[in-house]
């Protein structure tokens, strides 16, 4: 190799590394070009600012040697709110970490858009709380929070700290079984209990409209949230710890959130390691309208045994299934950060295999935007782009559309059968689909 030819590779390969670095730096809230309508951020600015929650009095399944250690519950949470305008220059830099091949956390920053401490805008904005999956933080759904923010919700979103130990043993199981539906009934009541009272930013927040979105672990905990009963074999599965909150039991009905307009359950787990989650009627005791996000390669939680079989069951609700074809397990979490992507277990807590991270964030963004802008907000305007698709997103035709790279929207019927809201070279690979509540 040439001096003049080593220097034009090194040239190269340097801009490839800072392209890829700036890519990796963009705050995963700011959606890509491609992005379908409702993915765009909102009007308002976002803040961000965190808090502790303290469930006094909680029992520890992990903790204890003959009964569950009883102690205080701190459950730190990420709050994201709509703020009075949009920040000048970067927002805050989360520092979060998840668990690594080599068996330790391994830290990275995630860019984002928040001002911490930024004023709230003024207003009363529906309240919703997201949960994240098992060893995962909130930090990885930034992109979600964020975007909710800036269209007008407060996001609360609850850091479970699940143990530094694999999922696969009951031990490890335990922790997660429980802490889900717990923390999140408390967090949520706790959060209500705020924004009636007018606290802090809480003022802001309406708690007679609250909606609940879940990813993984995390959907288990908002479907249970949302009136799914837990199964009574959960009771011998946390010890003891769910005995009162199992169907039938004393406080059965205190795991039930209040107020709750709408749910979203992201890859949502419904049976553990052979562990049955759910009690009859399961998901059918669910009212509030739910939408079902799944891939149809995950074989984490299931697609046609697992999330399509609690689309099907949850008859006494208006439900919604977008279905991501060929998508895997991993479709809610931020790309990975440059830390992650040193090993292929590392980097897999991220990545899909088919599926561009920008781009199935954006295109949830757009269908959640559009289902609790109706549902909670009472926007009817938005059920355009839910109600009437065809399933398959392939099928849909737009004669008048203009020809070549076009990056108009389809306006939706009766003009195209092209999804509302979507480029016409851009809606290919998934499916949607609805079910009405039964009597």
């Amino acid at each position: 190799m040439t001096v003049r030819t080593w220097i034009v590779a090194a040239i190269c390969a340097a801009a490839i590394f800072s392209y890829g670095e700036g890519r990796a730096q963009q705050a995963p809230a700011i959606p890509s070009v491609d992005a379908p309508e409702l993915a765009a951020l909102g009007g308002y600015g976002i803040g961000v600012a965190d808090l502790d929650f303290v469930d006094k009095g909680r029992a520890d399944p992990l903790q204890g040697a003959d009964a569950p250690a009883v102690g205080d519950r701190h459950i730190p949470v990420k709050l994201w709110y709509p703020a009075v305008a949009k920040g000048e220059g970067a927002g805050t830099r989360y520092r979060t970490a998840l668990p690594g091949e080599k068996g330790s956390d391994v830290p990275f920053e995630v860019p984002g858009l928040a001002i911490p401490g930024a004023a709230a805008a003024k207003g009363r904005f529906p309240l919703v709380i997201l949960a994240h999956g098992y060893s995962n933080t909130p930090e990885v759904l930034s992109w979600l929070g964020e975007n909710l923010a800036s269209k007008g919700y407060v996001v609360v979103a609850p850091a479970f700290r699940d143990p530094p130990i694999t999922i696969r043993t009951p031990a490890a199981r335990a922790g997660p079984l429980a802490s889900r539906p717990l923390d999140i009934a408390f967090v949520a009541a706790e959060a209500q209990r705020r924004a009636r009272s007018g606290q802090g930013v809480f003022a802001a927040a309406d708690a007679g409209r609250t909606a609940l979105i879940g990813y993984s672990m995390g959907g288990y905990g908002v479907l249970t949230a949302a009136g799914a009963p837990l199964d009574p074999g959960l009771a011998a599965a946390t010890r003891s710890v769910l005995a009162p909150y199992v169907a039938g039991a004393v406080k059965a009905a205190a795991l039930k959130v209040a107020d709750v307009k709408a749910v979203v359950a992201i890859s949502p787990a419904s049976n553990l390691y052979g562990t049955p989650l759910w009690a009859t009627p399961g998901v059918a005791a669910i009212r509030a309208p739910t939408l079902f996000i799944v891939g149809s390669q995950d074989h984490v939680v299931g697609y046609e045994t697992g999330v399509r079989t609690l689309f099907d069951q949850e008859v006494h609700a208006p439900r919604y299934l977008l279905t991501f074809r060929e998508a895997a397990h991993s479709i809610a979490l931020i790309g990975a950060p440059p830390a992650m992507r040193e090993s292929f277990w590392d980097m897999d807590w991220f990545e899909d295999a088919v599926w561009r991270k920008d781009r199935l964030m954006a295109v949830q963004a757009h269908f959640i935007t559009a289902f609790l802008d109706r549902n909670v907000k009472g926007e009817e305007a938005k059920a355009a782009y839910l109600d009437g698709l065809v399933p398959n997103s392939n099928e849909g035709k737009w004669p008048g559309a203009p020809a070549g790279r076009y990056a108009g929207f389809s306006p939706g019927a009766p003009a195209s059968t092209i999804w509302k809201g979507f480029q016409p070279s851009r809606v290919s690979g998934m499916n949607f689909e609805f079910r009405p509540a039964q009597p």
